[in-house]
C-alpha cells in the first residue's frame, strides 16, 4: 500500500472511495518523537531514497484531473495496469536475450498522487513572466528536440554533468533516485545519487554568505521546528538559462526551466514515523514564474539501498561527440542539398 493511500485509509476510517475528499491531501501526522543525535537534535540519518515515487506521477497534474489531489479507485487501478506492463518490459528482455530500456528505466508501484505539485491548485506550473519566456527560449540543451550542437554553450549543467540543480534534484528519475542523509553538530547533509552530489545544510544559525556569490545547488541554511521537523531556506543560485531541467515524469516538453538570482526555496522535512518524511518545498522565483509554486513528495527509508558511482559520460567525450555529429549531420546535409541542385 502507497503512503499516500495508507494515509487516506488510516483518516477516513475505511470510508469507500466516494466519500473520499480527492482534491486534498491528508495533514501529516505531527505526533511522532524521531530519536535524537548524541548532541540533541533530531535523528534524520539514514538511507532515504526516492525510487519508489518513480510509479508514473506526473509532475504537472493532467487536465482530466481538475483540482484532485488524488486519483479515483477506478484511475488509481488504471495507471496500476501500466505501471504493471512497464514492471514486465525487464523479463521481457530477459527472456528474449535482449537489452533495453528496460534494464535501464526504474519502474515503482503506482500511487494515487495525481501530480507532485500541490499548488497552484490546477496541478500545473505557474506561467513564465516575459523573462522567464525569454530565458527559457535560450535555453541549449540536449532535452531540445532538433538543435544544433557547436559549443560547450549548447549544453545545460544536467548535459555536462555538473548539476541538476534544484529543485530538480529532489525530484524522481528513471535511475539513480538514491538519497542519504548525514548529520553531525550544526551540520545536515543530503547525498545525492544523480550527479553523486552532496547537499551541506549548516543548522547551527551561522548567517548567509553574501549575495554576489552563486552556486548550483544555492547556499542553504536550516533550523529545527518543533520536534520533528527540518525546515531548510536556501537562496544565492546560479543565474542563467541553463542552470537547470526538472526532468522527472510530467516535466514541461524539452525541461526548459530556467533559474534567476533570485530564485529561493524553501523545505520542510517532516519526520511523521521512523521510516517516513513527509517532504514539501515552495520555489520562488519572481524574474522567471508569475507565482510561485509548491509539491510535496513521500518519502520512505530503506538502510539497505547502495548508492554507486555515477559515471555520466566516462572519458568525458560526450560533449564532443555531440558536436562532432551534430557537424557531420550538417555537412551531409549540405551535401545532398548541393548535389540535388546540380
Amino acid at each position: 500500500m502507497t503512503l499516500a493511500l495508507a494515509a487516506i485509509a488510516a483518516t477516513s476510517g475505511g470510508a469507500v472511495a466516494q466519500e473520499e475528499d480527492l482534491t486534498v491531501l491528508p495533514a501529516p501526522a505531527n505526533d511522532f518523537q524521531p530519536e535524537l543525535t548524541a548532541w540533541g537534535e533530531p535523528d534524520f540519518r539514514g538511507g532515504w531514497p526516492i525510487d519508489h515515487l518513480n510509479g508514473r506521477t506526473p509532475l504537472q497534474r493532467a487536465a482530466e484531473h481538475g483540482n484532485r489531489q488524488l486519483l479515483t479507485q477506478d484511475e488509481y487501478a488504471a495507471r496500476a495496469e501500466v505501471v504493471e506492463a512497464l514492471e514486465q518490459r525487464y523479463q521481457n528482455e530477459d527472456s528474449s536475450g535482449t537489452m533495453g530500456i528496460g534494464h535501464w528505466a526504474e519502474v515503482a508501484a503506482a500511487n494515487r498522487r495525481t501530480s507532485w505539485i500541490t499548488s497552484p491548485q490546477d496541478g500545473q506550473l505557474p506561467a513564465f513572466t516575459a523573462e522567464g519566456q525569454r530565458l527559457s527560449d535560450a535555453m541549449r540543451s540536449t532535452w531540445v528536440q532538433g538543435q544544433e550542437f557547436n559549443t560547450w554553450l549548447d549544453f545545460d549543467s544536467w548535459d555536462r554533468c555538473i548539476s541538476r540543480g534544484l529543485p530538480a534534484s529532489m525530484f524522481p528519475f528513471m535511475y539513480n533516485n538514491g538519497m542519504r542523509i548525514f548529520q553531525s553538530p550544526g551540520i545536515v547533509a543530503i547525498q545525492m545519487e544523480m550527479v553523486h552530489e552532496t547537499r551541506i545544510i549548516p543548522t547551527d544559525g551561522r548567517a548567509s554568505i553574501p549575495a554576489q556569490i552563486d552556486q548550483w545547488l544555492g547556499e542553504s541554511r536550516g533550523h529545527w521546528e518543533d520536534h520533528n521537523t527540518l525546515v531548510v531556506e536556501t537562496t544565492n543560485f546560479k543565474p542563467g538559462p541553463s542552470a537547470t531541467n526538472i526532468g522527472t515524469t510530467g516535466s514541461p516538453r524539452e525541461n526548459k526551466s530556467p533559474v534567476s538570482g533570485q530564485a529561493r526555496l524553501v523545505e520542510r522535512f517532516h519526520m511523521t514515523g521512523p521510516g517516513q518524511i513527509i517532504y514539501e518545498f515552495t520555489w520562488t522565483d519572481p524574474v522567471v514564474y508569475t507565482q510561485p509554486w509548491s509539491a510535496r513528495l513521500e518519502w520512505q527509508r530503506d538502510d539497505s539501498y547502495e548508492i554507486y558511482e555515477y559515471a555520466c559520460h566516462e572519458g568525458n567525450v560526450q560533449v564532443r561527440n555531440f558536436i562532432t555529429a551534430s557537424r557531420a549531420e550538417r555537412e551531409q546535409a549540405a551535401a545532398g542539398a548541393a548535389g540535388g541542385s546540380q
